[in-house]
């Protein structure tokens, strides 16, 4: 069994995800080696308990990576993995990537200049106007535009890119044959020509609520930094946000009417510091002068990737003293060090990214920006 098959085959196991796989592969090596372990080998690793055991001892018999591959044959589906070339660089630096990614069309070396657009499945007329606006105005500026094609404002994102003339990179919350929302089919295959559709799901997995949080993670993942056009309190675009952050990306929110529900979750993610967005200048002053074909303003090379920093609180404040001393702590240390509850922890922490003064890297550690 090639390392590829491996992926593949540990990617159709249930309960089995790339955390997981991760302290497999560190602690037995390449993964094709974990089907060679037996059962209490790999138990030893953490977080592997016997029927987890159980069921990676019995993929082989009870899986077929040949029948999968034959299914993406035929649907003219790629299926690529960490062991392939042609596997989204960006996604590999990220702390949970995907096992295995199912690809019509193709990810190229330009998508490495994407920006996601998300947003609120019922979006406003004001909202549709953002979106579109916001997804032309990156594409002639040689971004790739990231969505995840649901109703709403992903569906304006992709379809305003693609008249445009740019690519569009739609990652779904189901597998790739049981595709969902329906109407967006003929979108899909339009986005096949102009970039590619992305699933980590096997075939037959229906899109539920579990789902689609884990296709946002790939959202951010895929992308340099995130913009939610619209969104309200309970908006699934704010886990894309929050994903980005994780992700190390950079966040981009575009203000609405202060009356409107609709706004009210973009509202709440600049009030805890994410880039108030306007027009496509305020985009690329992040980071534009790094793409070819850019428009529009170069970043100052002083400015912060935040404008004016807002006031810090008491509890922000003894996080970033706790890290001045050693620079890169775990969630728990600053729980001890700082006296913090674990749950106020956690709340300051996304301020103090979102405000771009700090950074989660993987293993829940904690690294401050200077």
């Amino acid at each position: 069994m090639t390392s590829r098959e491996a992926y593949i085959l540990l990617n159709l196991i249930p309960g089995v995800g790339p955390v997981m796989v991760r302290a497999l592969i560190e602690a037995l090596g390449d993964p094709a080696m974990l089907f060679k372990a037996d059962r209490h080998r790999l138990q030893t690793v953490n977080r592997i308990g016997a029927t987890l055991a159980r069921r990676i001892a019995e993929a082989p018999r009870r899986h077929s990576v040949d029948t999968e591959c034959r299914h993406a044959d035929k649907a003219g589906v790629r299926i690529t993995t960490p062991a392939d070339a042609d596997y989204p660089a960006p996604l590999r630096n990220i702390h949970d990537p995907p096992l295995a990614l199912y690809m019509r069309g193709a990810w190229t070396e330009p998508d490495r200049h994407a920006v996601a657009v998300v947003g609120s499945r019922r979006m406003t007329r004001y909202g549709h106007e953002m979106a579109e606006r916001f997804a032309r105005g990156l594409a002639r500026c040689g971004f790739s535009v990231v969505s995840g094609l649901a109703r709403g404002i992903d569906t304006v994102a992709h379809r305003s890119t693609l008249d445009a003339g740019g690519r569009t990179l739609a990652v779904l919350g189901g597998a790739l044959d049981r595709f969902y929302p329906p109407e967006n089919a003929e979108l899909a295959t339009a986005i096949v020509a102009q970039g590619a559709v992305l699933s980590e799901f096997p075939f037959g997995r229906e899109p539920d609520k579990t789902t689609f949080p884990m296709r946002n993670r790939l959202i951010s993942g895929l992308s340099r930094g995130v913009l939610v056009v619209e969104a309200g309190l309970t908006s699934g675009a704010l886990i894309s946000a929050h994903q980005a952050i994780d992700q190390g990306r950079s966040v981009f929110a575009v203000p609405g009417r202060i009356d409107s529900p609709a706004s009210h979750g973009t509202h709440a993610l600049i009030k805890k510091g994410a880039c108030l967005v306007e027009t496509i200048d305020d985009i690329l002053e992040e980071f534009g002068e790094l793409f070819p074909g850019q428009t529009g303003k170069s970043k100052p090379a002083q400015q912060a990737p935040f404008l004016p920093r807002p006031e810090l609180n008491a509890d922000e404040t003894a996080l970033l003293t706790a890290l001045a001393e050693d620079e890169c702590l775990d969630v728990d240390s600053l729980a001890r060090i700082t006296a913090l509850a674990p749950g106020t922890v956690n709340a300051r922490l996304v301020g103090l990214e979102l405000k771009r003064l700090v950074r989660m890297t993987p293993g829940r550690m904690v690294e401050l920006i200077r």
